[in-house]
Order: C-alpha cells, then structure tokens, then sequence
C-alpha cells in the first residue's frame, strides 16, 4: 500500500471589495470547504488584506479584498480546486502554490 505524504499550499483569494462583508465572509468560508472537500485539512484561514487597489482592473474591479488560506493535503488536492476556483463567479483570482 502506498501512501502519499502531505504537502503544505498556500491558498491566496482575491474578492471584489465593494461586495458586503457578509458576502466576502461566504466566498472565504466557501473556498475553505472546497479545500476540505478535496481532501485538504485547512491549518488557517483569515483575513490578509481588507481593501488594496489594484495596478490594473481585474474583472472591472479597482479594489480588491485577500484572504489567505494555509492549508495541507495529498498532490492530487490543487487540481479540483483550481477548476472550482476558475467557476466561481465571485473569485476575481486565485493563486495556489506549494510551501517548501
């Protein structure tokens, strides 16, 4: 039997700032159940900017919120994520990268 060990990621999450913090708080959570049910187990998930104009327009968006999602799993965790990710409407971008 073989078994795979846990690799460590990095989750940053990029909302539309004008959205209530109701529905920035749903989009983390929601991304955060997306990670647990790809068989992710979620270390931290939080708040890591609150509003942060960007150089260009993203989506027709100026500004946007980030949050930041540590969390580890299997290799085979970062591709259903990335597909989800690119379906939510709400995500203006995403970036998903593996800690060393």
């Amino acid at each position: 039997m073989k078994t795979e060990t846990l690799r460590k990621y990095e989750l940053m999450v990029i909302v539309d700032a004008r959205l209530s913090g109701e529905e920035k708080e749903a989009v983390r959570k929601e991304a955060a159940e997306a990670v647990t049910k790809s068989g992710g187990k979620v270390i931290n998930s939080q708040l890591w900017l609150e509003k942060q104009k960007f150089a260009f327009r993203i989506k027709k968006c100026v500004e946007g919120t980030y949050y930041l999602i540590n969390f580890e799993g299997e290799g085979t965790v970062a591709a259903p994520l990335r597909s989800n990710f690119r379906l939510n409407e709400r995500i203006l971008r995403f970036a998903l990268t593996k800690v060393e």
